[in-house]
């Protein structure tokens, strides 16, 4: 394995976009799980076959989603370890956090499939999709393992300032997946289905090989088998940092699929034609992630360090170098989201109504590079409290109600995606708010500090 990344000496611009770079080709790359499994199905089956996928992924990326946050909790803490100098505690934390998520993993195995009718139910799937619908998660939570492993793997090698491993391990899940589609959709006609079966074989061989590939690799620290216990005070801290932002992100995902359902009981179109724009939106918002997650592990480290001012530089550099990528995102969004819809569906009704829905995310692309770099920073502050309240808050006050609103009033796609760049706002005031707390705080601790 590589060495540890040190972020808290040196220029900050060169070492952040390289620590980045990785994070975003791994993104786009898992992004390609579902957004192949839509393309193939899109060219290869039926409508119904689209929604059964479109939602059940939806539901499915709110699982990854969770899990991917809840192993935030391991970065944060591995990074302000480090930060701090502390690096013999690396094993420790690593082996909790293998005992504590194999258990959340056999737990998604075996309610996924169970809970499958109920969750496709609730989606108020479309009734012509929903043997579709109930199949792709059956098949998927299966794979739910498979889904933490990776998710926990990545959490921990991002901790050690390590983003090219993960970057290898979905790369060849992705071709994996690929590979697995033409088989089962395109060759064998097994539509919904064959798409969930490939999504969950390319992630089992994935995480299979990455353990391989990792047992080669010496860690910075010492790492054993005595290591992967339940070891209360780790996990206590793991938990501290990790639950605020999965409640986060489950909250707020949970906001998506009720705005999904509210779509869905404008029909099967309109049902198939957001899922095609949640595709998309999965690849336009992968830059603002990718700069979530270097800052969270960026500012970990120099917070450990009591480098805070060197954290904040990092803030504004990664706000301005995202930002710039946004404006990029919103013209493509905005106007030319049937091209881009056309990618996944060639349906010319699925189309519209997918590039209907896109502009809304459009204007969502200016917001969202900036918030999501404030959010890496606060993560990596450990003031993940304050990123779950505002997220949710934002999600339940108005994501979802302007949708609601406007699903009544106009029955339009774009005025019922509005909420989200409405809700994006009002996270953005909370943010510069809270940024000004801290700065107040920290100047009182100064001089406290003085006057002692």
């Amino acid at each position: 394995m590589e060495q540890v990344k040190d972020f808290t000496k040196g220029p900050i611009l060169g070492p952040l976009l390289a620590f980045s770079m990785p994070i975003l080709l791994a993104l786009f790359l898992q992004a390609l799980y579902g957004a192949v499994d839509l393309l193939v199905v899109g060219k290869y089956a039926l409508a119904q076959d689209v929604s059964g996928v479109a939602v059940g992924s939806q539901i499915m990326q709110t699982v990854t989603g969770l899990v991917s946050s809840f192993a935030m909790g391991t970065t944060v803490l591995l990074g302000q370890k480090i930060g701090a100098g502390h690096r013999e505690e690396g094993g420790r934390i690593i082996g909790a956090s293998i005992a504590l998520f194999f258990l959340v993993g056999a737990a998604l195995t075996a309610l996924l499939p169970l809970l499958s009718p109920v969750l496709a139910a609730a989606m108020n799937a479309p009734e012509e999709a929903f043997a579709e619908t109930r199949q792709y998660i059956a098949i998927c939570g299966l794979g739910s393992v498979m889904i933490v492993a990776y998710n926990v793997l990545g959490s921990i090698l991002r901790g050690l300032g390590d983003s090219r491993t993960p970057l290898m391990t979905v790369a060849i899940a992705s071709a994996c997946n690929i590979a697995g589609d033409l088989l089962l959709v395109a060759g064998l006609h097994m539509g919904a289905a064959g798409a969930a079966i490939a999504t969950v074989s390319s992630q089992t061989i994935s995480v299979l090989i990455s353990l391989l590939v990792l047992r080669r690799r010496t860690l910075p620290f010492s790492f054993t088998r005595r290591d992967i216990r339940l070891e209360a005070s780790i996990l206590r801290s793991i938990v501290r940092f990790g639950t605020p932002i999965a409640l986060q992100d489950l909250l707020v995902g949970l906001s998506f699929l009720v705005i999904l359902a509210i779509v869905n009981s404008l029909g099967l179109i309109a049902s198939a034609g957001v899922g095609v724009a949640e595709k998309v939106c999965a690849f336009i918002m992968l830059i603002p992630i990718a700069f979530m997650q270097a800052m969270s592990a960026y500012v970990a480290q120099n917070h450990g360090a009591g480098e805070n001012a060197r954290a904040e530089r990092g803030l504004r550099i990664a706000v301005l170098v995202s930002t710039a990528f946004g404006a990029a995102m919103f013209w493509a969004a905005f106007f030319h989201g049937n091209l881009l819809c056309g990618i996944f569906a060639r349906d010319a009704d699925v189309i519209a109504a997918g590039a209907d829905y896109l502009r809304a995310y459009g204007i969502d692309c200016l917001l969202t590079c900036f918030l999501f770099c404030f959010i890496g920073f606060f993560n990596g502050l450990g003031e993940t409290g304050f990123v779950m309240a505002q997220g949710v808050a934002s999600a339940f006050l108005i994501r979802i109600p302007v949708a609601w609103w406007m699903c009544r009033t106009t029955g339009r796609l774009f005025y019922i995606g509005l909420g989200i760049p409405g809700a994006t706002l009002a996270e953005i005031a909370a943010c510069f708010v809270f940024y000004a707390h801290i700065r107040r705080k920290e100047k009182l601790i100064a001089h406290v500090k003085q006057d002692l």
